[in-house]
């Protein structure tokens, strides 16, 4: 039996979605997941695809759903990016399973992915290296590997605190005040 391709604990699960604040409004009033915390016109330093780089940009939205994290992602400006290799102009739905690696570990947990036969699609610097691999072969999704360290940590907690704290109405969408984006 070989060594699992994915050896840290999935956090957080990413969905495409046409529309960020019906996506949140759904993800609230359906799963009771929230608040959720948006970055608009978001892009990565050191954004690449597929080995080029790219300045498209996204917005994002990041809540809590009991222990899992939930990434809403809309790509509505023009430009390819992996989200586009999954879903057209007003598509959405699952994209991704996102795994916090240690900062230290990241090389050797791309160059694992690699050596398995899955490059990096896309690949950017947030706080610490984030790679994304198309693994779409093995599990119908990409996987993002997501450096982790005390900023992530702050990030992921003051998420988790929110949810853990909020009564589920006030304030469902919210600024995320702090922004690894250019």
């Amino acid at each position: 039996m070989n060594e699992p391709l994915i050896r840290y604990p999935i956090v957080q699960y990413a969905y495409v979605v046409p529309d960020l604040e019906e996506g949140i409004r759904h993800w609230v009033e359906v799963m009771g997941a929230g608040p959720f915390f948006v970055s608009k016109s978001h892009l990565g330093r050191e954004l690449t695809y597929r080995g080029e780089p790219s300045t498209t940009r996204v917005h994002y939205a990041f809540g809590q759903a009991g222990p899992a994290q939930i990434q809403l992602i809309a790509h509505d400006e023009p430009g390819t990016s992996i989200y586009r290799d999954m879903y057209g102009d007003g598509e959405g739905g699952f994209h991704h399973v996102g795994v916090l690696v240690p900062a230290a570990d990241m090389p050797a947990e791309i160059a694992r992915f690699e050596a398995a036969g899955y490059p990096v699609a896309s690949g950017l610097m947030s706080y610490v290296p984030v790679a994304y691999f198309d693994c779409r072969d093995k599990l119908d999704c990409f996987v993002e590997l997501h450096g982790f360290n005390d900023d992530i940590d702050e990030l992921f907690r003051t998420i988790r605190e929110a949810h853990e704290n909020w009564d589920g109405i006030t304030d469902p969408i919210r600024t995320r005040s702090k922004s690894s984006s250019l």
